[in-house]
């Protein structure tokens, strides 16, 4: 490693008890263990209008485009809406393109009131190598997600333990050169989608 990597986390759930964001709070922990740098970034905190490409890009976003640029990990989290990601993570997505995300490592998590959400882990995927970022193949994906938390904490231990591993990797691969040499590239656990992807309250 080159110094001390830094390790953020997108948290793209507008919902006050958000478990997408308890969850990365979690993996950010882990790699913070592992001797990262880290920092949450909250979604709620900027003030994002609807990306304009014709608008002058507001200061929010400015700010949060070179937070993203100066981290050597980035874990992306979205609640499950309706099979795919939220609005306000692909907000920030939009904002952001190769200069943020070129070679950077990317973490996913997906959190869902219902027991689908392999879908929005593909779409999450696919996007993130639209802005050739470097996906890790291990992934997290919380199904019931209103039955695996507890005032913050993770009370499914499997999960608790997925969500450790995304933040440790994180870390373990924050200064990986891509072309010259990466991982085994599958998915590190099946995702294939049950039917009840929709959006609920418990969502995020």
């Amino acid at each position: 490693m080159n110094g001390t990597p830094v390790v953020v986390a997108l948290a793209g759930s507008m919902r006050d008890g958000s478990y997408t964001r308890a969850a990365l709070r979690h993996a950010l922990d882990a790699a913070a263990e592992r001797g990262a740098d880290t920092e949450l970034l909250d979604v709620r905190e900027y003030d994002l209008p609807v990306f304009d490409p014709d608008e002058e890009e507001p200061e929010a976003a400015t700010e949060l485009k070179r937070e993203i640029r100066e981290a050597d990990a980035v874990l992306w989290g979205s609640p499950v809406y309706h099979g795919s990601y939220s609005a306000a993570f692909r907000n920030v997505h939009d904002y952001c393109g190769f200069d943020e995300y070129e070679d950077t490592t990317v973490g996913l998590l997906a959190s869902a009131g219902g027991g689908s959400f392999a879908s929005t882990l593909d779409h999450m995927r696919v996007t993130a190598r639209g802005v050739h970022a470097w996906v890790l193949p291990h992934q997290v994906g919380i199904r019931n997600a209103r039955n695996k938390f507890e005032d913050g904490e993770i009370t499914d231990e499997d999960i608790e333990e997925r969500v450790r591993k995304l933040g440790q990797q994180a870390v373990e691969y924050a200064f990986i050169h891509p072309d010259v040499t990466a991982p085994d590239a599958g998915v590190d656990e099946t995702t294939s989608a049950e039917t009840d992807g929709g959006r609920t309250e418990a969502d995020d």
